[in-house]
């Protein structure tokens, strides 16, 4: 698929995406304040600097972006088609990242979830992912995503 822009529009625009205060993460983070859950923003003393730190259940939460960091079968995650080989070593780089971090929280007795972009797309949380949240906090088991199979795109 061809870019709609040129290439100094697109550089712009993609400088403009910050990696904090997300819509998705805004969301969540509503979500968890009203369901009564406390939590710290950016763990910046934990590997990866978690989105959310809930010390009491000692859990982090990343919010990631299904593009970003690939989310399997997910529409939202279409390789580019030009520049390619760029993209494929950039998102397969960040990946392997994301495994280092979670196995490196897991082995420090951290539970991890992801919170995948496409559960909250423009800021409208997916009701039944939110809900699953809730429960997967109170339950105190281990790694999770969120949705586990992703979701319909939203690209309104």
């Amino acid at each position: 698929m061809t870019d709609i822009v040129d290439r100094n529009t697109r550089s712009r625009m993609m400088r403009s995406i910050g990696p904090q205060h997300t819509m998705p993460e805004r969301a969540l983070r509503s979500f968890l304040h009203r369901a009564g859950f406390r939590f710290r923003l950016y763990g910046k003393n934990l590997v990866g600097k978690p989105d959310l730190v809930l010390p009491m259940y000692r859990t982090v939460m990343f919010v990631h972006g299904c593009f970003w960091h690939q989310h399997d079968r997910c529409a939202n995650a279409v390789m580019p088609s030009s520049n390619a080989s760029f993209w494929k070593k950039k998102l397969e780089a960040n990946r392997q990242r994301d495994k280092i971090q979670i196995a490196v929280l897991r082995a420090a007795g951290w539970r991890v979830g992801i919170l995948w972009e496409c559960a909250a797309r423009k800021g409208v949380p997916d009701a039944r992912t939110f809900r699953s949240i809730a429960i997967w906090l109170k339950q105190r088991s281990g790694y999770r995503e969120f949705p586990r199979y992703p979701l319909r795109s939203r690209r309104n």
